[in-house]
């Protein structure tokens, strides 16, 4: 006889105040001397809580009911609000933003780094809190998801739909009217592109069978004024694809590069895949200082290109370049910090794990006419190595950029082998930093630490620390 499942019961927690801002976006609260991570409220609020996840030193819960709302709440400004998976800090103003990111930096410096640590730098905020960013990827599904509001009213909604995933949900989207991330015209290509798709009769994806036409489309702005739009599909319907293509290009004419990529696997990534140029030019250009930096579909460029220039400026400043200096930089991507630093410094190395990211980085210093710069692509930890200090010299600074993971333990063994006099460390990821940073306390000390918000409404902050050989 097979037992049945006991059915779990959810506790309710009544009258709970939510204490502080956590770890990823979360808050926290206190229960009979048990911490419980919250999402979807703010410091203040005063709820009851449903626990959907009960461990031995930690709860989790969602809030069912508000008694009291905290002051520091604010009205979201998206209509998507609270269903779509960003922008999950509309609800706080962003100055209460700025302060729990700066809180987020010291907090896992001095929890887990536990080193010495001087006066924090004010964090540095986003002169744009809206439409900062330069690219957005939106997915094609034939099974879009209702909203509470619209099952109950009842009236019949047409389930293809493009827009972004739902949380924890790889076969549910959320058709989106309007998103405050990216400037125009992304949202009148993506309202356009669906329209199109739907009076055609195009297929959209099913992201259970994996099967229809459609899958998703990638657009990207550039400070240049440039604009690139890709669209993914699944079958090689050139009748379909050109059709759509074309109707784009006529409504927005001020497209650059229009590409399309045919891509049968079963996941969206197409850095293995050809990508088709159907119109323009297959890259387009962003800009910092006068240094024009091509990116291409399978390009790395940070999302928001306007406080990326003051996240690479303040590291330029933190390396303290005179001219003289070799600079090693590690975790490269396509090149932007190298190159951009290259007139400060004699030599620049670069390395990075994506092959097309170096070949990117090298067409970067190509088309700026840098020819202080050499790049190299494999793994951190073979990379650098004994052989490539022999052949270009101990480096005077490094520059590191990880990502969210950090450094490997090896990478990490050799910074403190090759000792660099000054070591710039930028992170998206305090946590790993911070564990990081303590390997390197052996011989380093930190000497300079400056947040960056390159994310407004989210919980991300990146941070800049400076380390001195002692």
């Amino acid at each position: 006889m097979v037992k049945k499942k006991k059915k779990q019961v959810f506790e309710l927690l009544e009258h709970i105040k939510i204490e502080e801002m956590a770890a990823e976006g979360k808050c926290l609260a206190r229960h009979n001397n048990m911490v419980i991570f919250v999402g979807g409220v703010a410091p203040g609020d005063v709820v009851d809580l449903r626990v959907t996840k009960k461990k031995k030193n930690f709860m989790e819960a969602t809030p069912v009911h508000f008694h009291e709302y905290s002051e520091l709440r604010i009205q979201p400004f998206c209509e998507h609000f609270g269903v779509c998976g960003g922008c999950k800090w509309q609800h706080i103003g962003y100055d209460t933003q700025l302060y729990y990111k700066q809180k987020q930096v010291k907090d896992n410096l001095e929890r887990i780094g536990k080193i010495p640590l001087p006066e924090f730098d004010p964090i540095l905020g986003s002169a744009k809190t809206t439409y900062y960013r330069n690219k957005l990827e939106f997915t094609f599904s034939n099974n879009g998801w209702l909203t509470n509001e619209q099952i109950k009213s009842g009236a019949a909604f047409d389930r293809n739909v493009l827009g972004f995933h739902i949380p924890g949900r790889f076969d549910k989207i959320l058709d989106i009217q309007n998103c405050y991330l990216q400037p125009d015209p992304s949202n009148n290509i993506r309202l356009e592109a669906r329209k199109y798709a739907r009076e055609n009769n195009l297929v959209f994806g099913d992201l259970v069978r994996m099967e229809g036409l459609l899958r998703n489309l990638i657009i990207r702005t550039a400070n240049t004024g440039e604009l690139m739009v890709l669209l993914q599909v699944r079958e090689n319907d050139q009748e379909a694809i050109t059709g759509l293509l074309d109707h784009l290009l006529s409504t927005f004419p001020e497209i650059t590069s229009l590409q399309y990529v045919v891509n049968a696997k079963g996941n969206e990534t197409f850095h293995d895949l050809d990508v088709i140029c159907y119109k323009g030019l297959p890259y387009i250009h962003e800009e910092m200082e006068g240094i024009r930096f091509r990116v291409g579909p399978k390009s790395f460029y940070q999302t928001n290109a306007d406080q990326a220039y003051e996240l690479y400026r303040l590291t330029r400043e933190f390396a303290n370049l005179t001219g003289n200096e070799l600079v090693y930089d590690l975790y490269t991507g396509a090149g932007t910090i190298a190159n951009f630093v290259a007139k400060q410094a004699r030599e620049v190395i670069g390395i990075e794990y994506v092959p097309s990211a170096i070949e990117d980085a090298k067409i970067n210093s190509q088309i700026n006419e840098i020819s202080n710069t050499t790049f190299y692509a494999g793994d951190m930890k073979d990379i650098l190595s004994d052989d490539l200090i022999a052949r270009h010299g101990k480096p005077d600074v490094i520059i590191t950029d990880p990502p969210r993971a950090g450094m490997h333990p090896d990478v990490v063994e050799k910074l403190l082998q090759v000792q660099a006099d000054r070591i710039v460390y930028v992170s998206c990821n305090p946590a790993t930093q911070a564990r990081d940073l303590e390997l390197l306390s052996v011989k380093y000390g930190v000497t300079r630490v400056q947040p960056v918000d390159m994310f407004p409404q989210t919980h991300h902050v990146e941070n800049i620390v400076l380390l001195t050989l002692k």
